[in-house]
């Protein structure tokens, strides 16, 4: 599954074209994530549903991440990418145009699943179009274009958001979809023979409504109240019936979708779970920082862009920390990363509505370091033991569970920040009664007041306030400890000598 492209062809142009496609993918999801506050407004969205937009896009690439390599072997790479490209900026042009937050959805799914193939393909290219000798120093400056595109990304995006609105975020990438449509045509090549090779469509059908029912599950469980609405019970069961048909086929057919015998490597076992943690922990702040720092504290979208760029800056440093590390043993790498990442979750556990605006740009930096100490060592211990032939299907799975991390735990985050502000709200106004002398004392209530209905809207609206920072609190709490939980599984690894 590689490209050797024709000599006339610099290696350095087509390192620049994988680069560009792959940085449409990636800027999707970061440069979203400015717009969602504007979005939730725009679209009359609850937080649960706007967050729809970044998770679904995320379900959509996981699942057709696994089957790139069968549209490459049937169709070629070069077909493979300039339909993804095409496709990818068609709907890019439809999410700038929708109107409503339903058909924004489907267009979202249809960024994912044409974007999805772009980043595996982007790494064949590299690898098939650099000597052995080379492709370190190229996959470090194909990882540097790739994080630069996330970085700058939410800068623009919160810049044009605020000054015009949320579709320019969408425009925005556009003018990158024209360059990489260019490009890939003129400077990415087919060559060898196209294979009909089968793909295992019961395997992979039963895995997609599975990974699909569970998203749904986790995203609407807590707005139709779990099992008590009929919605969640047939999406259960549906999910229940598809991942034991999907168990059942790939232990009994000669060639699954995914083969169990790959699992029995320790170290890509180990790095599987590794790499669902990782999707956890990498997404899931910039998801929720825009809602908490707009609606809580008055940012503006491009101040909120400024903190999204740090974190990506925070990840460039990241990957060029790695880089350095690179003959250490790499759980040192691995533990470092984890420790960087739990450390930024100590401090957003601890931020309040009076947090300054330093710590959280620093919080979003050191965040950013550990994300790409973490991903180099992680990806080198995941393959390191495992044969060739089966890497591209461990490539594969690999990517899947790094995705379906993220979505899932977002779902997550975004239910804790929910249910617990409505407990947090609950208990708070419980103090709000005439009976309760502090509520008399002019020096403790200030402005507010119990004696009026404007003075009784202003501590409702308070106490709002403050129940929703203490529902981030609490999801951030549960990302601090599953990412020190996971320390644990690095003793498991095994380094190859």
């Amino acid at each position: 599954m590689t490209i050797t492209p024709p000599r006339t062809v610099s290696p350095a142009i087509v390192l620049f074209t994988v680069s560009m496609c792959t940085m449409l993918y990636s800027l999707t999801v970061t440069i979203a994530n400015v717009a969602l506050p504007q979005l939730q407004g725009a679209l009359s969205a609850t937080p649960d549903q706007v967050s729809w937009i970044i998770t679904l896009n995320i379900v959509a690439t996981a699942i057709v991440t696994p089957v790139t390599g069968w549209f490459v072997a049937r169709y070629g790479q070069r077909q493979v990418m300039l339909v993804s490209i095409i496709g990818f900026t068609v709907c890019t042009l439809f999410c700038a145009g929708a109107d409503a937050l339903g058909p924004l959805l489907l267009y979202r799914i249809g960024q994912g699943a044409f974007g999805a193939p772009l980043v595996p393909l982007a790494q064949a290219i590299v690898v098939g179009t650099y000597a052995p000798e080379e492709r370190a120093k190229a996959q470090g400056i194909f990882g540097m274009a790739v994080v630069l595109g996330p970085a700058i990304g939410p800068v623009l995006g919160g810049y044009l958001a605020e000054e015009y609105n949320w579709r320019w975020v969408f425009l925005l990438l556009l003018p990158l979809c024209a360059v990489s449509l260019a490009c890939t045509y003129a400077f990415i090549f087919d060559t060898g023979e196209r294979q009909k090779t089968s793909l295992d469509w019961t395997g992979f059908l039963t895995l997609s409504i599975a990974v699909t029912c569970m998203q749904l599950v986790m995203d609407r469980g807590e707005r139709l109240d779990w099992f008590e609405s009929p919605q969640i019970l047939v999406l259960s069961a549906l999910l229940l019936w598809a991942f034991y048909t999907f168990v059942v086929h790939t232990l009994t057919t000669e060639e699954p979708f995914i083969s169990p015998t790959i699992l029995l490597d320790r170290n890509f076992f180990v790095g599987l779970i590794l790499v669902f943690v990782y999707g956890m922990l990498n997404f899931t702040p910039i998801v929720l920082f825009p809602g908490m720092l707009q609606n809580l504290k008055g940012w503006p979208d491009s101040l909120i862009g400024n903190v999204l760029a740090a974190r990506g800056i925070g990840m460039i440093a990241g990957f060029y920390i790695a880089g350095k590390m690179g003959n250490l043993d790499p759980r040192v790498g691995l533990a470092a990363g984890l420790l960087l990442i739990g450390y930024s979750g100590v401090e957003m556990a601890g931020f309040d509505l009076n947090v300054p605006d330093w710590l959280v740009t620093w919080t979003a930096i050191a965040q950013g370091i550990g994300c790409g100490v973490m991903w180099v060592p992680l990806s080198m211990v995941a393959f390191a033991t495992l044969k060739p032939q089966l890497l591209p299907q461990a490539s594969s799975i690999f990517h899947l569970l790094r995705n379906f991390g993220s979505s899932i735990f977002i779902s997550i985050s975004v239910m804790a920040v929910i249910r617990t502000s409505k407990i947090s709200y609950a208990e708070l106004t419980e103090h709000i009664s005439p009976f309760n002398e502090t509520l008399r004392l002019g020096s403790a209530m200030g402005a507010w007041s119990v004696d009026s209905l404007m003075g009784l809207a202003g501590i409702s609206a308070e106490i709002d306030r403050q129940s929703q920072m203490i529902g981030y609190a609490n999801a951030f709490v549960l990302y601090t400890v599953l990412c020190f939980a996971t320390l644990p599984f690095l003793l498991f690894v095994r380094i190859k000598n």
